[in-house]
C-alpha cells in the first residue's frame, strides 16, 4: 500500500487543487449550502477515518439528551440499503450501518437515521410528528451542501492533520486549510499522561483562529467486557482472541498488552463485512473479545453468542466543563 501511495504521488496536486477549488466555490457562494434555524452539530475530520467520531457522537448524546430531543444522522457506510431510513425494531447493521446501529442499541430516546443526502435526511427528520430539536451529523465535515451551525473537528494524536497531506499519498480528504470551518478542534486518542508542554506544542502547530478552541481527549476503557446477556471482569479473562475491524486497532492492542492479558489478534479492515469463512474461523475460538462496532455486526450469528463480548469505551475530554459549555451554549 505504501508503494502504491508513492507511485500515485503525481495525483496529489490534482486532488489538492480540485478539493481546494470545491471549498472555495462553497465559501464564495457559487455553490449553495443550506443553513438551518435550529441546532445542527457536525462531527467530522479531515482524514480518512480513525479519529473517534462514534465515541464523540455518543458523548454529545449523553450531554444533551436530557435537555433536548435528539437525532443522529449518518451516511450509513457499507449498509445494504439506500435512501433515508429511520431506525426501528427491524434495524440492523446491514440496513443502517454498524455505527448507527450501535447508537440505536444504546440510546432508546434518540432518533437514529441514515441518508447519504444529508439535506434530505434533515428534511425527513423534521417532518416527523415528534421532530428532533437538535440533529447530530456524523462524519459530515466534507458534506458542504449542509451548513451546520456548529462544527467539531477531530484529529488523532498519532496522526495529526498538520503532519499529513491529501489523498492518495496522504490520508486527508481535503487540504489542511479546511480546518478553518471548525468551531472546536479535539485532539483525540491522546495518551493519558500527555503533558501541558505537549498540548501547547500541538496547539501552536494547529494555528487556531481567534474563534477556535482546542481540547484534548483520551479513550477510557471499561474494566469489564460485555455481551447482551453477560459481563466478565477484564482482569481475570483467560486467553482470548481479539477481533477488530476498525481503522486503527493499535491503541486497543496496547491497552490490553499493558493489562498483561494473553490473546491472539485477528485484524480486519475498517467496517469489514465478515464472510461465512470468517465466521467459521471465529466459531472455532473459545472466547472472543471485540470492539462494540464489530460486536453489532457479529452478534447476529447465533453460534458466536455465547463466546462473543465487547469492551466498552468512552472518551474523556480535558477541560470538559468548558467543552460542554461551548456545545450547550450553541444549542441554547
Amino acid at each position: 500500500m505504501n508503494v502504491i501511495r508513492i507511485i500515485l504521488f503525481p495525483i496529489v496536486p490534482i486532488y489538492y487543487v480540485i478539493t481546494l477549488l470545491r471549498n472555495w466555490l462553497y465559501d464564495a457562494g457559487f455553490k449553495s449550502s443550506k443553513s438551518y434555524d435550529f441546532p445542527v452539530i457536525c462531527v467530522g475530520n479531515l482524514s480518512t477515518g480513525g479519529t473517534g467520531k462514534t465515541p464523540m457522537i455518543e458523548y454529545l448524546i449523553r450531554l444533551l439528551k436530557d435537555e433536548r430531543s435528539l437525532a443522529t444522522l449518518s451516511r450509513g457506510y457499507k449498509r445494504k440499503t439506500e435512501g433515508f431510513i429511520l431506525a426501528d425494531k427491524n434495524a440492523n447493521a446491514d440496513t443502517i450501518g454498524d455505527e448507527p446501529f450501535q447508537f440505536y442499541r444504546k440510546f432508546d430516546d434518540v432518533k437514529v437515521a441514515v441518508d447519504a443526502d444529508r439535506q434530505n435526511g434533515i428534511s425527513e427528520l423534521r417532518k416527523l410528528a415528534q421532530k428532533p430539536e437538535v440533529i447530530l451529523l456524523d462524519d459530515a465535515y466534507q458534506h458542504r451542501k449542509v451548513k451546520a451551525g456548529f462544527n467539531i473537528l477531530l484529529t488523532a494524536y498519532n496522526n495529526l492533520y498538520y503532519k499529513d497531506t491529501v489523498l492518495p499519498t496522504g490520508n486527508l480528504r481535503e487540504p489542511r486549510s479546511g480546518a478553518k470551518r471548525a468551531d472546536l478542534i479535539v485532539v483525540t486518542k491522546c495518551k493519558k499522561s500527555i503533558s501541558e508542554a505537549e498540548k501547547q506544542q500541538v496547539t501552536s502547530k494547529l494555528k487556531l483562529r481567534n474563534n477556535q478552541h482546542v481540547f484534548f481527549s483520551y479513550v477510557d476503557y471499561a474494566d469489564k467486557v460485555m455481551s447482551d446477556s453477560d459481563t466478565l471482569e477484564l482482569a481475570t479473562l483467560p486467553k482470548f482472541t481479539l477481533v477488530t475491524g476498525i481503522a486503527n486497532a493499535k491503541p486497543l492492542v496496547d491497552f490490553l498488552v499493558e493489562k498483561g492479558l494473553h490473546f491472539d489478534h485477528l485484524e480486519y479492515g475498517d467496517h469489514y463485512s465478515f464472510r461465512a469463512s470468517d465466521i467459521e474461523t471465529l466459531v472455532s475460538k473459545s472466547l472472543i473479545i471485540t470492539t462494540e462496532k464489530d460486536y453489532v455486526r457479529l452478534s447476529n450469528h447465533d453460534r458466536l453468542k455465547r463466546k462473543l463480548y465487547y469492551l466498552p469505551i468512552q472518551i474523556q475530554i480535558d477541560r470538559a466543563a468548558e467543552f460542554n459549555t461551548a456545545v450547550q451554549s450553541f444549542v441554547s
